[in-house]
């Protein structure tokens, strides 16, 4: 009989280790895991937490479909009497659709008056595009390099982060402009004018595809960039862009799928920060705080151009209920300027890691999308891409905080929280990532990968998972559950 630490200690393996490899079995050959090395079985969430089956509870800076909180009670609540009166598709007469769809574009300017709900954000795209090529009656998209805009078929073909790794290729029909980033791009921060030679990158390349005979149908991009690692563009660029866009003959897609409703903290849409109204605005996942929704709003002249359209579920009872939900939860909690508030107080402490950690080359964002650029040193910005992944390593385990790595290099820290996040919790994130670095000033860059280079656990040599099995329940025990919450007090 081995000693209680013990066997706690090979319950906690054999979970994991188990976890993993049922994972892998099931899932499909290409699915991602946050945590690929050490991945977490997630069992609850409520608010800006969730807890894994050991009972461990996290701080969750990286679930920004669960828009105004895990499994908020109000938006709980609309959903199961919802599903308890009537669910159905469309095809009958719906109060709940008429009011939602008006307190949706309410939050909208007024010429983006007409309002397509469907299911996911992909979904959303895959319909802003047929919108513009129907109204151009033309095919040729233009996107920034490294975007990211859904998987479905029509979207890969326009997502630089897809297609460039698969055997398709870029299609003819699509054209990619750089982004502006002005930390790592040809025109940087100290440069007065980025932005006119950004678009002016953007226009040789139209001009390059008119002299092709190729005609613009239009334009689509997130307003804040964080696909391509939470850019935010120089001032004035995205007024410049659209009128070339516009005058080329395009339409301008925003898609807000990631940064709409308030999460930029200054405004209810990203686009709104940069004094611009786009022709199609899509958005997705936190429309429903995770329930399958999206909608696409455009004006009526574009709509009228498409002719029919239906969505079998789009706009269902318990979606609209859901959505109702979710848009009163973010004006009764205020979050939208709990979002700036917070947001801001965080990027300004961010900024003092900046000056005491020599691996932070930049801090960028708005509100609760902020992004923190790891770099090997500030003078040659290059990407720390194995600092970055054994930070986000170090933040879990020692921690408790769950981050993500975005961006082409994978070396951009990006904290997308639910828009409960707290002051309290900005300081926590704060005072962890500042240990981490410290530690990792104090070790230096190791040679032994990953978790070696801050002093990340080493995975220590455990059972087969034949050994695994065959050991016997009772030399195998678990921690105690944990006591359930009754209510979001019961966290804080």
């Amino acid at each position: 009989m081995q000693p209680p630490f013990f066997r706690k200690e090979l319950y906690w393996w054999k979970t994991k280790v188990k976890a993993l490899f049922a994972c892998i079995a099931r899932s499909e050959p290409n699915s991602g895991l946050h945590y690929a090395t050490a991945p977490l079985k997630i069992v609850r969430a409520q608010k800006q937490y969730m807890t894994d089956n050991m009972g461990v509870q996290y701080l969750d800076c990286v679930s920004s479909i669960a828009h105004v909180g895990h499994c908020h009670p109000q938006v709980v609540t609309a959903g199961k009497n919802q599903m308890g009166t009537l669910v159905s598709a469309q095809g009958f007469i719906n109060d709940s659709l008429t009011k939602y769809v008006k307190q949706l574009i309410s939050h909208l300017p007024d010429i983006l008056s007409v309002c397509y709900l469907v299911n996911s954000g992909s979904e959303a795209n895959d319909l802003a595009l047929r919108l513009a090529r129907s109204y151009t009656n033309r095919m040729d998209v233009v996107v920034f390099d490294e975007a990211y805009h859904g998987n479905l078929g029509n979207l890969i073909d326009i997502s630089p982060k897809m297609f460039k790794r698969m055997a398709q290729g870029k299609r003819e029909f699509v054209h990619i402009v750089p982004y502006p980033d002005t930390y790592r791009g040809p025109y940087r921060e100290d440069d007065h004018r980025a932005a006119e030679k950004y678009v002016m990158e953007a226009e040789r390349i139209i001009s390059q595809a008119t002299r092709n005979n190729r005609k613009i149908s239009c334009f689509i991009s997130e307003c804040m960039i964080v696909n391509c690692g939470i850019i935010l563009p120089p001032r004035n660029y995205f007024r410049l862009l659209y009128n070339l866009i516009r005058e080329a003959g395009g339409v301008c897609i925003a898609d807000e799928v990631q940064t709409g409703l308030g999460r930029t903290g200054e405004y209810f849409w990203a686009f709104e920060q940069h004094g611009i109204v786009p022709d199609i605005v899509t958005i997705g996942k936190p429309l429903g705080n995770g329930h399958p929704m999206a909608a696409v709003i455009t004006t009526r002249e574009i709509a009228d151009a498409l002719g029919e359209y239906y969505s079998t579920f789009g706009g269902n009872p318990v979606a609209c209920a859901i959505g109702m939900a979710v848009l009163d939860v973010i004006e009764n909690e205020k979050l939208v300027q709990s979002a700036k508030a917070v947001g801001k107080a965080l990027l300004e402490n961010l900024q003092l890691l900046k000056a005491k950690h020599s691996c932070i080359g930049d801090v960028r964002g708005m509100g609760l999308c902020i992004g923190i650029e790891i770099v090997e040193d500030k003078c040659s910005r290059k990407p720390a891409t194995e600092l970055t992944q054994a930070i986000v390593y170090r933040l879990k385990e020692d921690h408790h905080i769950l981050v993500q790595a975005q961006g082409p290099n994978r070396n951009v820290i990006a904290v997308t929280p639910p828009m409960c996040f707290t002051q309290l919790n900005a300081r926590s994130l704060f005072n962890s990532l500042d240990a981490v670095l410290s530690d990792c000033g104090q070790q230096g860059a190791g040679s032994t990968g990953v978790a070696g280079s801050v002093g990340v656990r080493q995975p220590r040599s455990v059972l087969s998972m034949e050994d695994l099995d065959n050991l016997e329940e009772e030399d195998v025990e678990g921690p105690e559950a944990k006591r359930p919450r009754a209510s979001y007090d019961d966290i804080d």
